[in-house]
């Protein structure tokens, strides 16, 4: 494809790949195994390919589309949503680096889209303090520790991960790098039995003594801070996320709306106001993450004004998500009690949203202590 594609042709292909990765996602919800048949469509349409520029093979998605698109997708199927959307944004921090004229970046689009290269991130189990620890040796490094929270784990073949150089600590720098999931030392441990999101496939990934050459350091930054590669990472993975749990919610309502007006005569005047809770709650969250990508653009700056912007939104987004699902449960009833009911699935698979990083407590402080500094900056 030489052009990008536009708006409605995103969210055509997420719901056509999500149509798929529906048929087996409660399966692979009950018995927490990886949503394989899911990403085999994904494969098929192209869609992991959706943010790698059109020169390079890609689609051609920016940020706010693929914004729309995991949106879309997860209202079919959250944990394929999920799972995708590590993958995507490290694709859209990919194609920031080569905006800004890294050597490598290049090379990693076009390999996702040649050659189906597919990316995790140990982003939510390292953050600002990571516990791997590198030891510099002849060539480069080795990265030993253990890894949680890596979405995707069976499917991907390089994790974007960090170590600390030393003694984690004050003053320790940390490392951040690429490694190939097939490197000698890296082993998976199936540990993903949870409450919800469980077709992800979350496992640990542990690293014996992995060599890491000093040429795949993709960046440094200070232990104990939101800087560098985690905090161009962090930007791109928030309204992306944001995106999904909103995506679930939205599905959520298609199908309390879908019961609802299937019954007999007319619905309580009570549960007529919660159907209009949830459209409301839906389309203001949806305003705010669509904003907040607008106001940073597609190839926001690596700042903390656009962090606070997205991270804002996210949180916003992961709370609503929350009360609209469990709306949807009040305003069906006990038929939404049942495992069959989809409305089950999305009120585990929602609760996922909160603890990505940053929470939405964190990200309030984080708000907070920027517009108290502002504040104090101001004579």
């Amino acid at each position: 494809m030489n052009e990008p594609l536009h708006d409605a042709g995103v969210v055509a292909l997420a719901a056509e790949v999500g149509r798929e990765c529906a048929l087996t996602e409660a399966r692979h919800d009950l018995d927490a195994t990886f949503v394989a048949e899911g990403y085999q469509a994904m494969r098929d349409h192209g869609y992991l390919r959706l943010a790698v520029p059109a020169e390079f093979g890609g689609l051609g998605a920016g940020l706010r589309q693929v914004v729309l698109a995991e949106g879309e997708l997860a209202r079919h199927a959250g944990s394929a949503a999920l799972a995708a959307a590590m993958h995507l944004y490290l694709t859209l921090v990919q194609c920031w680096r080569h905006r800004r004229g890294a050597p490598d970046a290049e090379g990693a689009l076009r390999r996702i889209a040649a050659d189906g290269l597919i990316m995790a991130t140990s982003g939510g189990s390292d953050w600002v303090c990571p516990t791997t620890t590198a030891v510099e040796v002849d060539g480069g490094f080795r990265f030993t520790g253990r890894k949680t929270f890596c979405s995707q784990a069976p499917a991907a073949t390089v994790i974007s991960t960090s170590a600390v150089l030393g003694e984690p600590g004050p003053g320790a720098e940390v490392l951040h790098a690429g490694v190939p999931l097939s490197s000698p030392g890296v082993s998976l441990v199936e540990t993903w039995d949870t409450l919800g999101m469980r077709g992800t496939a979350s496992h640990d990934l542990v690293f014996e003594d992995v060599f890491v050459p000093a040429d795949k350091i993709l960046g440094r930054r200070p232990y104990g801070r939101l800087a560098g590669p985690l905090l161009v990472a962090a930007i791109h993975f928030a309204p992306v996320a944001g995106a999904v749990y909103l995506g679930i919610a939205q599905g959520a309502y298609d199908e309390a709306l879908r019961v609802i007006a299937a019954r007999a005569g007319d619905p309580a005047p009570a549960v007529v106001r919660q159907l209009g809770e949830m459209a409301a709650r839906l389309r203001v969250a949806r305003w705010a993450l669509l904003a907040a990508v607008e106001e940073v653009g597609d190839d926001p700056p690596a700042d903390e004004p656009a962090l606070v912007t997205l991270m804002t939104a996210k949180r916003h987004a992961v709370c609503e998500a929350k009360a609209v699902v469990d709306l949807a449960l009040d305003a069906v009833g006990g038929a939404a009690f049942f495992r069959t009911s989809p409305l089950e699935r999305a009120y585990r698979d929602v609760r996922g949203g909160p603890f990505h990083p940053l929470t939405p407590e964190a990200t309030l402080a984080l708000a907070g202590a920027a517009a108290l500094a502002e504040a104090r900056r101001v004579p």
